[in-house]
């Protein structure tokens, strides 16, 4: 009883502090909100504007005043506790928010005065914890105990009133300023609490308790504000006044706006807003705040209220267009309307309605051409007997999809390091980059660590879940229905496997992925993956990061991961080389261009190496091309070649129910089954196989036995900084591939003899030219096939 008492003492303390502050803090507003609405002559003096172009009006003003209010309190401390053994730490917070909504009619008399009624809301809340916290002894010192106290008390006070006398009044200055003020009755509320505490480590354990005591009725004090003057009467439309006036002091935020006409037309659009669903809840809808805007693909619905200010029933026509005017490219073409966008409504008077429409924002953030679209304006029209009496034009910020970028073999998130100002330059700081490790909690691939790591590595079934964490990461960070990826190289095969295996329906209807681009991805699989791979077998090591890029191995892959789910594929190869391993065919130094391609229509070529498609150049002409879509531009993804989809004995299940093959889990694909596109055959030995370390700057020369063939070839990895010079027992240059140049930067380096050889012994010059200890791992091969594409 006695901690119920204590309650209802704080329940009484907390809303005589609040009375205290308003009562101190405002005592001339106070005053202002009893006054009732202004006698007849001076409503009507301070509604005349002065002599302007056009003609004045000796009308009432009508339309909507709101106000809000927003505090918050907190205070937090920590006291030590008298036996110096503990403490008492206090954390409170206060919450005030308070808005109220006027209507502002005329006069029934129509004597050219004013009545205002009011919808309020208030709400405030306060929540107080303290946590002891002391070291005791219950043997008398032998042995000591932490014993810990927490009380938390909650209370609220709530109230809400409809249709309530309120007042409102406009005064203008011969100068042509202006102010509104408002003031705002008293309501009733209920106050509520509750108080729960807990303990632990007592002597004698002590039970923890929750109160609530009954629910008690209070008065909630009403408000007022009145606008600075700094506003001023368009002289060309002196009949109409719009706009804010806010103001902070403390801790407290009072906000006034209001939209009011004199001699208007009797049905008026009042307001004008936009909601998007907070994700991943379709039906949560929010507004959206100005500075922040929505993402393109977002479903926004805009929201118009009407007001209806005269003395009779009314019926009108809403419709919602989006408005080029004023913008600075096509402010000439005309108004187009929103998809379902004309509602009918019906009236009473002095009544306010909220219509509605839903408008699907997707291409939004660009124009048709390319070009950023920074905003879109919507503008709703009025319409009475086929004659429109007003409209409202409202600009809303649309930001382009964020942007997740997967990393392939061997990399991490850095090699997107740049994209963010890639994006800020391309459309504004509101296109935002999301590459997957960035944010290791709440997302981290792990394909291999750095280059020639022989360390364990995640597969891609692993991998695939980190994307989708990421991507729902990125979603929320960004209230974002759908976004767009870019993967290069691996990364692209890992994005493949999640949206087939793992990439939910949305809510909305519309894949969570709008559009997959994949730079330099080995669909399927690289040649030289066989060779280095073997390569590396031969020297007894087993680096799994090569494995998982065998053409043999992709097949199985691709054998299953078939299901695109409405996503867009697009992918980019890159051509400058014309050998890679045993094999003559255009590539990327990494993969081939049949490989990249495969079965996806929309593609097309690089001169750039595997590792530079990640740069500014293919960004511009290949990526943004493919994301920088306008509203009119092609959304739908196009169905692949040959859509195949086979089961596979033994199969798992996922937690949908869906089958999952179990050659996908810890990168271990299985059994090689070549299907399609085909590398070194899989019982390929090179004919030579070393690895060598380097010392800085060291020069070393490597024997390499050469058997007599068609042609000849040297396949290695090092570092970029370390050259290499291919030498025939006559002592001439046959072939280099040197530090600094592009082709150093590839994953596999090939120096390739296209002519016969004879049997001997070659050399491979090798030089360090860095600072650091370097390794190659070096293969040799004769007679290389020529594959066309």
């Amino acid at each position: 009883m006695k901690s119920r008492a204590r309650l209802a003492r704080r329940i009484r303390q907390v809303c005589s502090a609040l009375l205290l502050v308003v009562i101190v803090a405002s005592p001339v507003r106070a005053l202002a909100q009893r006054r009732r609405a202004p006698s007849a002559p001076a409503a009507a003096q301070t509604a005349s504007a002065p002599a302007k172009k056009a003609a004045a009006c000796t009308g009432a003003w009508t339309g909507v005043v709101s106000y809000t209010r927003t505090q918050t309190n907190t205070n937090n401390k920590t006291v030590p506790r008298v036996s110096g053994r503990g403490e008492d730490k206090t954390d409170w917070e206060m919450r005030y928010r308070y808005k109220g909504r006027v209507l502002v009619l005329e006069s029934p008399e129509k004597n050219g005065q004013s009545v205002a009624r009011a919808t309020i809301d208030h709400s405030l809340t306060s929540v107080e914890t303290v946590e002891a916290r002391e070291k005791n002894s219950c043997d008398r010192g032998k042995t000591w105990r932490e014993m810990t106290g927490s009380t938390t008390t909650k209370t609220e006070t709530k109230g809400e009133g409809r249709g309530l006398e309120a007042s409102a009044h406009v005064g203008v200055g011969s100068d042509g300023t202006y102010t509104v003020s408002v003031g705002l009755p008293q309501i009733k509320g209920q106050t509520t609490g509750k108080q729960t505490s807990t303990y632990s480590g007592q002597c004698v354990p002590k039970e923890g308790k929750t109160h609530h005591p009954p629910p008690m009725e209070t008065s909630i004090d009403g408000n007022s504000l009145t606008s600075d003057g700094s506003h001023r009467v368009d002289p060309s439309d002196p009949n109409r006044l719009s706009g804010t006036f806010s103001r902070t002091w403390q801790n407290v935020t009072e906000t006034l706006s209001w939209s009011l006409q004199k001699c208007g037309a009797p049905l008026r659009l009042v307001d004008l807003k936009f909601e998007h669903p907070r994700y991943p809840k379709l039906d949560d809808w929010q507004e959206i705040v100005d500075e922040a805007g929505t993402v393109d693909g977002n479903l926004v619905r805009v929201k118009a209220t009407v007001l209806n200010v005269s003395g009779e029933t009314k019926f009108a026509d809403v419709k919602f267009k989006e408005t080029y005017k004023g913008d600075k490219w096509d402010g000439a073409r005309p108004d187009a309307p929103l998809k379902d966008s004309v509602v009918s409504i019906r009236l009473e008077s002095g009544a306010e309605r909220e219509v509605e429409t839903v408008w699907d924002s997707s291409g939004y953030a660009w124009f048709d051409d390319g070009r950023p679209r920074l905003v879109q304006r919507i503008r709703a029209e009025l319409e009475e007997n086929g004659k429109k009496t007003d409209e409202l034009t409202k600009n809303l910020k649309v930001a382009p999809k964020p942007l997740v970028l997967v990393h392939g073999l061997w990399s991490n998130w850095r090699a997107w390091e740049s994209w963010q100002n890639i994006l800020t330059t391309s459309h504004s700081y509101d296109w935002k980059a999301f590459p997957v490790g960035e944010r290791p909690d709440k997302g981290l691939m792990n394909t291999g660590g750095a280059f020639l790591s022989t360390g364990p590595t995640n597969g891609i079934f692993e991998n695939s879940q980190e994307v989708g964490k990421y991507i729902r990461y990125a979603q929320e960070e960004r209230n974002a229905w759908h976004v767009d990826v870019v993967a290069h190289s691996m990364g692209g095969l890992i994005t493949r496997h999640y949206i087939h295996n793992f990439m939910p329906p949305s809510a909305d209807g519309r894949p969570q992925i709008a559009h997959l681009v994949m730079l330099g991805t080995p669909n399927q699989g690289s040649p030289c993956a066989d060779v280095m791979n073997t390569t590396f077998e031969v020297l007894g090591k087993n680096v799994e990061a090569i494995r998982q890029l065998k053409p043999s191995v992709v097949a199985e892959f691709n054998k299953v991961n078939v299901n695109r789910k409405g996503v867009k594929f697009s992918v980019l190869a890159g051509n400058p080389l014309p050998v890679m391993c045993k094999e003559q065919v255009w590539n990327d130094g990494v993969v081939p261009v049949e490989s990249a391609v495969w079965k996806i229509k929309d593609h097309a070529l690089s001169k750039n190496l595997h590792t530079d498609l990640t740069g500014t150049e293919d960004f511009s002409g290949f990526v943004k091309p493919r994301l920088a879509i306008g509203p009119k531009g092609n959304h739908d993804a196009e169905a692949p070649d040959q859509p195949e989809l086979r089961q596979f004995p033994g199969q798992l299940n996922r937690q949908d129910g869906s089958a999952l093959s179990p050659l996908f889990l810890k990168a271990s694909y299985g059994a090689a089954t070549p299907s399609g596109f085909a590398g070194a055959d899989e019982g390929f030995r090179p004919t030579f196989a070393r690895e060598v370390k380097l010392a800085p700057k060291q020069v070393l020369e490597v024997e390499i036995p050469v058997a007599a063939g068609a042609n000849f070839g040297v396949t290695f990895m090092a570092d970029a900084l370390v050259s290499a010079t291919l030498v025939d027992e006559k002592g001439a240059a046959r072939g280099k591939n040197l530090a600094g140049s592009p082709e150093a930067r590839g994953l596999f380096r090939t120096i390739f003899v296209d002519k016969g050889v004879t049997a001997g012994t070659w050399r491979l010059r090798l030089e360090n030219t860095g600072t650091l200890e370097a390794a190659a791992v070096i293969a040799a091969w004769n007679d290389a096939v020529t594959k066309k594409f």
